[in-house]
């Protein structure tokens, strides 16, 4: 699993058409026109991150809006302001369940690196090189202090899984407060490089998630990720192992993808998910899940809220059949471009056909591209799964095609991700609201305006002449 990865990332976009060119583009154009949604709205909380790492390319764009500056926070995967010769954290992602009505434990995944570049690895190294401090506040906006504190890293709570280390500590519930932000600040002790993270607590545990998560087999830390591989053992469990039944219903739905972001026609009434089957687990104990789809589990069938997991294939989040590899390519593909390769009967042929057709013939261009956007579509499928895979989501879409944002900022109901570490770049801002959702607490849809184009546009030609290779 890795929801993390980041640092000052850039795009290529070509800012120059030529009429043939042009005349791609308004294929391009038509191909959008089929999708939808819009709303406008701003934010005022900047926080220091980025999602994952993308390509470092450069970009010629102008800002359809300009983001408000606020306090300097963070959040999920985190950005650092700096990268070079010193030791950093590149990204951070947290998540709370309740002790119990005067306490929360605070789980956090990190990776960070060395001065010479590589991936931290040894916990005692990120003790040795990094402090961390926290403060809590009523709220975004409000900056009446509720608590604050520093966290000690020792060898029994910082540790390591797979490719990031592991961070867990508790923190009390201030006196009064039913909700808190936590703000959580990791410094590097020789130079005070920061890395921030932001998490909303909720003391009264109302909601099923902030008592359970997913976790992994040993039922030690909850699994950061809103997704599991099929026949992959899984646990729901709380802090303290209890054993509860849960009532799980299965949807087998084909969610759509993203719309454009200049798509701003009026968003169609949300479909109804039918019900395929249903089951009961227990928690605390492993159980597996047999068939893809979207599982959502609850205390009671008449709640509103509950945990839901997207089930994949083994694979996911790489995206390896041609079946599959089709779809992802809609994000830089004409209408016709997008019918061939559904009705094909040979996807890979067909696949490869699409590929080469657009890089001119040239083989080595088009396996460098391919491998470029789709390692884009597996990064958005870590980070940005909710109730749908990753790559069809609003974030995991301006993911693939601009990479990681250079700057994020965010408050209570939005977040707004900033493109601007480019040479002679204006500053380009994607805003995306929050959204209630059932499944997940945080689902977010983009802001959409028709001023994207002149930025969309040339960053989807350069994909598809095979400018962007990494």
């Amino acid at each position: 699993m890795r929801i993390l990865t980041a640092l000052f990332f850039a795009i290529s976009l070509l800012s120059a058409c030529s009429s043939a060119k042009k005349t791609r583009q308004a294929r391009i154009n038509e191909a959008y026109d089929a999708r939808t949604e819009a709303q406008r709205n701003r934010p005022s909380v900047r926080v220091a991150q980025t999602p994952a790492p993308a390509s470092s390319r450069t970009a010629t764009v102008s800002p359809p809006v300009k983001a408000a500056e606020g306090p300097s926070v963070g959040t999920g995967p985190a950005m650092a302001t700096k990268t070079g010769s010193e030791w950093v954290v590149t990204s951070i992602k947290g998540k709370f369940l309740a002790i119990d009505t005067s306490s929360v434990r605070i789980y956090m995944d990190l990776t960070a690196r060395t001065p010479s570049g590589e991936s931290i690895m040894n916990p005692a190294d990120f003790i040795d090189h990094f402090s961390i401090a926290y403060v809590m506040y009523p709220d975004y906006n409000n900056r009446d202090r509720l608590g604050y504190g520093t966290v000690p890293l020792t060898a029994q709570n910082v540790g390591h899984d797979g490719d990031h280390l592991t961070l867990t500590f508790d923190i009390n519930r201030p006196k009064g407060a039913t909700n808190a932000l936590l703000l959580t600040e990791i410094t590097e002790t020789a130079n005070g490089t920061k890395a921030r993270n932001d998490l909303s607590l909720r003391f009264n545990a109302s909601k099923l998630s902030d008592r359970f998560s997913l976790f992994d087999q040993s039922g030690q830390r909850p699994e950061l990720r809103n997704y599991v591989n099929v026949n992959e053992p899984v646990v729901i469990r709380d802090v303290k192992g209890t054993s509860k039944t849960l009532f799980g219903i299965r949807y087998q739905h084909d969610f759509d993808a993203a719309s454009s972001p200049m798509n701003t026609s009026p968003r169609p009434a949300s479909k109804s998910l039918d019900v395929d089957s249903t089951l009961t687990i227990t928690t605390n104990q492993p159980f597996m899940l047999p068939q893809e789809g979207l599982y959502y589990f609850v205390e009671d069938t008449t709640d509103a809220s509950g945990i839901g997991l997207v089930v994949a294939d083994k694979r996911f989040p790489k995206m390896t059949r041609p079946e599959k590899l089709i779809k992802p390519v809609l994000y830089m593909s004409t209408s016709s471009e997008i019918g061939e390769l559904n009705q094909a009967q040979d996807t890979k042929k067909a696949f490869d056909r699409y590929w080469l057709s657009m890089m001119s013939g040239n083989e080595g261009v088009a396996k460098k591209a391919i491998k470029a956007y789709f390692d884009r579509v597996e990064e958005a499928n870590k980070l940005f799964t909710s109730y749908k895979e990753g790559w069809k989501t609003d974030k995991g879409m301006i993911y693939i095609v601009l990479g990681a944002p250079d700057r994020v900022q965010r408050n209570r109901e939005r977040e707004v991700w900033v493109y601007n570490r480019r040479a002679n770049v204006s500053e380009v801002n994607f805003t995306f609201t929050r959204k209630a959702n059932q499944f997940v607490d945080d689902h977010y849809e983009l802001v959409r305006y028709i001023e994207y184009q002149p930025i969309w546009y040339p960053i989807v030609e350069a994909w598809r002449t095979g400018a962007i290779r990494e």
